[in-house]
């Protein structure tokens, strides 16, 4: 089944109630969470709880990752140390300023994937500052690891000294605008982020369409109530799926008279589209 990228649903690490009802959870992808969720004296107890629950990863259904604290944190070595185990697709690293530091993040999942014997751990980077927006297509493609990028807006307005206002501030237009051009020049997928305000479910709908129309192939969770919403505005329409079969249709045959990329409608067509396009037939069964 296709890699699915609508919904990011982030559950406390700390809270096993929390964790048992993720089993329910309709999200494409469950991140058990270990920062802003996590006050500093339960991250040892969330780290020890996620440990044990990732043992229990028959029982989900969606993708399984974690979200570290961030690379200026600290704690991000004791994070990976905990977590890192059979069970688990991936990780999400919050607050990502430079390739730099998910190069050094990514040498500690190398060495700890050798010594448990797994391999291909999913990475997928958060853009929380300005300095990582400046960077973002940089890091969207300094890694094979990398399936996508995440969009954070309330810490890159903190960073910019900017109140957050509902809807799509101004302050952030170019932030969340740009990551999903990043994203897609690095072949890969943009989740938008999170809708806060969780009696206004207009203001949500609004918003969904707000990233869609901007790139983004998903959105951040923080409340299961969401998730229908958010499926439904990043299905795909009905002229994606007619795309998607024929880019599949086409590439199938050019590859079987050994060529690579092809043409359709004047536009070049090569394994990145080919992806792209058997992940959305996915998604609309």
């Amino acid at each position: 089944m296709a890699n699915l990228f609508r919904s990011l649903i982030f559950v406390p690490g700390n809270n096993p109630r929390f964790l048992e009802k993720a089993k329910s959870l309709s999200a494409d992808m469950v991140c058990f969470d270990l920062e802003d969720s996590v006050p500093d004296k339960e991250k040892k107890k969330a780290r020890s709880l996620i440990k044990n629950t990732l043992k229990q990863r028959k029982e989900y259904s969606p993708n399984i990752f974690v979200r570290t604290n961030s690379p200026e944190s600290g704690k991000i070595d004791s994070d990976l140390d905990a977590i890192i185990q059979k069970g688990l697709d991936g990780i999400v690293i919050p607050k990502v300023n430079s390739v730099k530091e998910l190069k050094k993040i990514e040498r500690s999942i190398n060495s700890l994937e050798k010594k448990r014997k797994i391999r291909n751990l999913r990475l997928i980077p958060s853009i929380e500052s300005t300095l990582g927006v400046i960077n973002c297509y940089e890091i969207a493609s300094c890694s094979k690891r990398i399936d996508a990028i995440v969009f954070g807006i309330f810490d890159l307005l903190n960073d910019m000294g900017i109140e957050y206002t509902k809807g799509n501030p101004n302050g952030s237009k170019y932030s969340r605008y740009k990551i999903p051009v990043a994203a897609s020049a690095a072949g890969i997928y943009a989740i938008d982020g999170i809708w806060q305000d969780l009696k206004d479910k207009s203001g949500l709908k609004k918003d969904c369409g707000v990233g869609r129309s901007l790139g983004y192939t998903g959105k951040s969770v923080i409340h299961p109530d969401q998730i229908q919403t958010i499926h439904k505005f990043f299905h795909p329409n009905k002229t994606e799926i007619a795309w998607a079969k024929l880019v599949v249709k086409t590439y199938d045959q050019s590859t079987k008279k050994g060529k690579g990329a092809t043409v359709i409608d004047g536009k070049m067509i090569d394994e990145v589209h080919y992806k792209r396009a058997r992940d959305l037939l996915e998604i609309s069964k």
